[in-house]
């Protein structure tokens, strides 16, 4: 049952409650409004010396949790992910609600990272720590191209850091090298995935309105669209990874149903070519266009909601748009063009317009959804471009 919940620090969930039953007590916490609970005791607590971080302590540590029972706690996780159809990254955030509940982050880095780790292992994936000095990272086997955060190769399989963000992305591997945690741990083959196909339940009172005005055809429009803003907790230390991950990333519920029906509304009557163009158009004028370095001050790919959510965006994030609102609405072919200094999208369309894309022997006409000095008109390539190399990203055929 969905609850009212507030917002705690970075995460999302009530701190620990702790109700008194016979041998053990309750943890509940609320988890983008799903309520979370399992039987814990402080008997089952493990704790961990920051100052004597070591390959040594860590085994230890890890010797010591093994003769604890925390069933109840995966229990609950695993409950959870199976209800709810969670992702990889939602579960982890998952994890590190209840890491947080159980071991603080902020009282103790290391107890934290350690017990996110342990319940990672114990939930079927292959995590992995790495040493330097008073640093540990956390790893996590993935077979994902992930393109930012650091990664490690162990047995020809890929490992990659989920926590360097903590050490402020910053990290110089080749004069301070890490060395990897040597432990006894079973062999897991649960690959993690980046992938993210649905979104949590968020309650409606979690949402406030954002009005977008924008100019199309000399006509304004105004949209008042539902936004979440805790897209932007979920999605705060997600990676850049490749396209195809960030086309199944879905808008919330709630800002699915405040724009695409005003869309289909303003839609109703035009030809597919014009509906496009129209769509273009709205995610060409409808957002401020900023680069990634003045606004994260480092590449990030914003998923559609977030899109709505920050003031600007690029272009790569106006064609992860505009993907979106074309699929949910028209659902034609469409071919990602990757170009040195800019990303745009092409649409397959009954008769093609302009000068067309051919691409695996059909037409595909380009709808560049960022703008520029000048209006480019569908089925125009921006002329710095015509003579340039480009790569088909992503093809999208239903």
């Amino acid at each position: 049952m969905k609850n009212v919940f507030l917002i705690w620090c970075s995460l999302l969930f009530f701190p620990a409650v702790l109700q008194a039953g016979n041998a053990d007590k309750t943890v509940r916490f609320l988890f983008y409004g799903d309520s979370i609970r399992f039987a814990y005791d402080e008997a089952q607590f493990v704790d961990f010396d920051e100052g004597r971080l070591s390959d040594s302590s860590i085994r230890t540590f890890y010797t010591s949790i093994r003769q604890k029972d925390y069933s109840a706690v995966i229990a609950a996780l695993k409950k959870y992910e199976a209800e709810e159809g969670a992702d990889d990254w939602l579960y982890y955030q998952l994890v590190r609600a209840a890491a947080q509940q159980i071991s603080p982050k902020e009282q103790n880095y290391i107890r934290y990272t350690l017990y996110k780790w342990y319940f990672m292992l114990q939930s079927g994936f292959d995590p992995m720590l790495a040493l330097r000095g008073r640093q540990l990272l956390f790893y996590i086997q993935s077979d994902e191209n992930i393109y930012n955060i650091p990664y490690r190769m162990k047995g020809g399989r890929q490992y990659v850091c989920l926590n360097y963000h903590d050490y402020g992305s910053n990290i110089d591997f080749e004069k301070n090298p890490f060395q990897e945690v040597a432990l006894a741990v079973p062999q897991q083959q649960r690959s993690f995935s980046y992938k993210v196909t649905k979104l949590p339940r968020f309650e409606t009172t979690d949402y406030i309105t954002r009005d977008l005005r924008v100019s199309i055809y000399n006509q304004d429009y105004d949209y008042k669209v539902k936004v979440n803003p805790q897209i932007k907790t979920l999605f705060a230390n997600y990676p850049t990874v490749d396209y195809s991950a960030y086309f199944s990333i879905p808008l919330s519920n709630a800002t699915q149903a405040s724009l695409i029906p005003l869309l289909k509304k303003e839609l109703k009557g035009l030809s597919v070519k014009n509906g496009v163009d129209y769509l273009m158009r709205f995610t060409r004028y409808a957002f401020p266009f900023e680069e990634d370095t003045r606004q994260f001050g480092q590449e990030k790919r914003l998923t559609p909601e977030q899109t709505l959510l920050y003031d600007g965006s690029d272009c790569e994030d106006r064609v992860l748009f505009f993907f979106y609102l074309v699929k949910e609405i028209y659902n034609r072919p469409m071919i990602v063009l990757v170009y040195p200094q800019h990303v745009t999208i092409a649409v397959k369309l009954d008769k093609p317009v302009g000068t067309s894309i051919l691409f695996n022997g059909e037409q595909y006409s380009v709808c560049e959804p960022t703008p520029q000095k000048e209006d480019i008109p569908m089925g125009a390539l921006l002329p710095q471009l015509k003579n340039v190399n480009y790569e088909v990203a992503y093809a999208y055929h239903p």
